[in-house]
């Protein structure tokens, strides 16, 4: 984990101060260090990170300045109200772009989340919604994109995806993101992808459903399918999957417009559950060649992002709790998780769960100290 830390406060040290030049009684990076101990020992909010900076300022003075001593409540809100989340997001897919290039991991899962505590009603102030791309299988979250007030997840996407080093990854998005340029992107990239089809495309979707529909009535006659099935058991729940690709038609006229679509895939979930049974049949289109095998792992490890990323934040972090409510600060404060996550995830050497690491910073500050790999002020 050295590297990582290192270059986590380098990524610090470069984000620009916005505020007047000589008229701060706190340096940036102190206030930024802080919080993100802060979070990581379980900080939610402002008065958190204050308390938790008092409580180990002795510790912090030998790794920060602090030529004013702690920063109090207000002004870490008006700094993380200041500071420019979009440079803060950029610094973040650099941090991660750097420490993430030797870890593997093929599939990357994009996915948006509403952090729902950052919204109100009576003040007409909509809860702060974010797009995500996800390392599924290191479990690790590579970049970050809020959507503007007037905006949508289709934008976010797209403002998303220079971000990443697409080159032999598979892209998988839900049907909001089943856009011909979204895939135009990937591919451009050099990237695959694995767009899941629904009724936002209404005549790809009947296309593809009827297309389906006729090939079984015929058996899939001189199609050749690739076919692969999973079964999962476990707390009574008995699930199985099955995937069926075959190489997309030529004669589609409706695959014309969209970028190299190779496949088609049809993907039918069954659920048991006692004697409750519950079925859903999902289509999507793929850049990949046709191998079954491959694109059913691929789809199975974008339904996880719920569980490994979004049901971790709400969770061991209780972002959905979240009352912050300033735009910038929110989409901040949402980064300091996710830096968080991060480096917890990056830690091997503990095999211990996320909520066990987050009490563990909080019970022994050198485990922070550690995961950062702060280094005292006479070293530097």
């Amino acid at each position: 984990m050295a590297t990582e830390g290192s270059r986590l406060l380098d990524f610090f040290i470069g984000i620009h101060d916005p505020r007047v030049i000589g008229r701060t009684d706190h340096d940036l990076v102190d206030i930024l260090v802080m919080a993100l101990c802060a979070v990581m020992a379980g900080a939610e909010g402002w008065d958190d990170i204050e308390d938790w900076g008092i409580e180990n300022e002795a510790m912090l003075r030998q790794y920060l300045r602090l030529r004013n001593g702690i920063a109090g409540h207000d002004t870490i809100r008006r700094v993380f109200e200041v500071l420019d989340p979009k440079e803060v997001e950029r610094r973040f897919a650099d941090w991660v772009s750097h420490v993430c290039a030797g870890l593997g991991g093929r599939v990357i899962a994009i996915d948006g989340k509403s952090v729902r505590g950052s919204g109100s009603v009576q003040r007409g102030i909509k809860a702060l919604h974010v797009v995500s791309a996800y390392a599924t299988e290191v479990g690790v979250m590579l970049a970050q994109q809020r959507c503007e007030e007037k905006s949508n997840e289709i934008t976010a996407i797209r403002a998303l995806l220079p971000f990443l080093a697409l080159k032999g990854a598979i892209v998988t998005i839900d049907a909001m993101g089943c856009q011909r340029a979204i895939a135009q992107t990937i591919v451009t990239q050099g990237g695959d992808y694995l767009l899941s089809v629904k009724d936002n495309q209404p005549k790809l979707h009947e296309a593809i459903q009827e297309f389906f529909a006729i090939a079984q009535a015929e058996d899939f006659r001189h199609l050749k399918p690739q076919v692969s099935e999973t079964l999962d058991k476990g707390h009574g729940r008995l699930e199985t999957r099955r995937c069926t690709v075959v190489a997309a038609p030529a004669y589609l006229e409706e695959l014309a417009r969209w970028k190299d679509v190779r496949a088609l895939v049809k993907i039918e979930a069954r659920r048991e559950l006692g004697a409750k049974v519950e079925t859903e049949t999902r289509y999507a289109i793929t850049s990949l060649t046709p191998n079954a095998g491959e694109i059913l792992r691929a789809a199975r490890l974008h339904w996880g992002i719920e569980n490994g990323f979004h049901r971790c934040l709400d969770v061991a972090f209780r972002e959905d709790a979240s009352a912050i409510r300033l735009r910038n600060a929110a989409a901040n404060f949402a980064l300091l998780r996710r830096f968080a996550l991060n480096l917890f995830r990056l830690d091997k050497s503990s095999t211990k769960s996320l909520p066990k690491k987050r009490k563990a910073a909080a019970w022994n500050v050198n485990y922070v100290v550690e995961l950062l790999n702060l280094r005292p002020l006479q070293e530097i």
